[in-house]
Parts: structure tokens; C-alpha cells; sequence
């Protein structure tokens, strides 16, 4: 299992400094959309370069053009690209096409997904590599908390891995473990804590 610590608010640089304090917790770095449309690939070209050994994700949430759009990602270091699981399935296979040229992989995220079940067996043929049950952040304030619609995803798919994000904290993350992700996204809880790198090494260490 893999964490992948949100980085959607801070500035440059205290991405820098929150990375270089958890460093050894923290596997996967996520350059957040909110990042991407304030600043662009510069997030992701930055934090590649400084943490060469942390995979870096561009939360691009690519909607169309996914070949054109993914291979911007890929090009400017990001290790992981995220393509929407609502988009058309040529949109998720150019996604795919361009990891392929860059040695990158490919997360689905299925915010919004209806269908989940159906959707994720069609995603799942498409030679993408992460499968993403993601609960808005408009709707976390509802309840609502994606351990569920991971258990779906898990049961369905055959060839991908399956990731979860969205409002997990401690409270949650044993149950999310015991149903198994292969990679485990934690925003607000580590990025606002008190002591983040204490935050990423306890959550890290509730991780098999």
C-alpha cells in the first residue's frame, strides 16, 4: 500500500517543506487540480526535480483530448496522471497511449460515476492502472466517505489497482485498509495537521 498525501492549497514552497518533513511516510505526491489551474505543470516540473524518489501525480482530472493533454503531464515529470472515469472511453485510452510512451501510469478517478459497476468493468479493460473511488469535497460535509463505493470497485475489477481518496483520516483509514487500495490519498489530514510529518507517519504506519 501506497500513501499519496493531497497538495491542493499550499504554495510551492510549502509543499517543499512539507515533503521534506515527511519524507520516508509519503510515496506519492499530489500536484491538486486547485495547483494545476492556479499554476500549471511549474508544481509538478518543481516538486519532480527536489524529490526525485517520490512518485509525483498531476491531478490534471483530464476530461478530453487525453493523449494531448496526459503526455503535457507526463512531460513536464508527473509519474501518475489522472483521467476522469465520466469522460469517453478515447479520452481514458489516449490517457493510457501516452503512460505507455512515458513510462507513466494512468489513475481513473470516478468522482461522479453513476453506474460504478458497470463503469468500472468497461474502465477496467482499458489497460488503465489505478481505479480511484473518490468522494467529492463538495459532499464529504454530508457524510458521505468512499469506503463503499471502494468495496464495489474492488469487487469488480480484475486488472487494475484500486486508490481511494477523499475525507479519510484516522478515524477511517483502518476500515479502508481491512477492504484493501493499493494506494490510500490523505489531503486535509496531513497538509492541516499540527505536526504533519507525525500525521504521515502514523497514517503511514496504519498501512500494510
Amino acid at each position: 500500500m501506497k500513501l499519496q498525501t493531497a497538495l491542493d492549497t499550499l504554495t510551492i514552497q510549502q509543499c517543499i517543506d512539507l515533503l521534506e518533513k515527511t519524507r520516508g511516510y509519503v510515496d506519492i505526491a499530489e500536484v491538486g487540480t486547485p495547483f494545476i489551474i492556479e499554476q500549471g505543470m511549474v508544481p509538478v516540473k518543481t516538486l519532480k526535480e527536489r524529490f526525485p524518489e517520490i512518485e509525483i501525480l498531476a491531478d490534471a482530472k483530464i476530461m478530453d483530448a487525453g493523449e494531448f493533454e496526459a503526455d503535457k503531464c507526463f512531460d513536464a515529470g508527473a509519474d501518475i496522471v489522472t483521467v476522469l472515469g465520466v469522460s469517453n472511453d478515447e479520452t481514458i485510452k489516449g490517457g493510457v497511449r501516452s503512460a505507455r510512451k512515458h513510462n507513466g501510469k494512468v489513475m481513473v478517478d470516478m468522482i461522479a460515476v453513476k453506474n460504478l459497476v458497470e463503469r468500472t468493468r468497461e474502465i477496467d479493460l482499458m489497460g488503465v492502472d489505478y481505479i480511484c473511488v473518490h468522494t467529492a469535497f463538495d459532499i464529504q460535509a454530508l457524510g458521505n466517505d468512499p469506503l463503499e463505493e471502494l468495496k464495489t470497485v474492488n469487487s469488480v475489477i480484475e486488472n487494475a489497482s484500486s486508490a481511494v481518496a477523499g475525507g479519510v483520516k484516522l478515524a477511517t483509514i483502518d476500515d479502508i485498509v481491512a477492504e484493501g487500495a493499493e494506494i490510500i490519498v490523505v489531503g486535509g489530514a496531513i497538509c492541516n495537521a499540527k505536526d504533519p510529518a507525525a500525521m504521515a507517519r502514523e497514517m503511514k504506519g496504519h498501512l500494510k
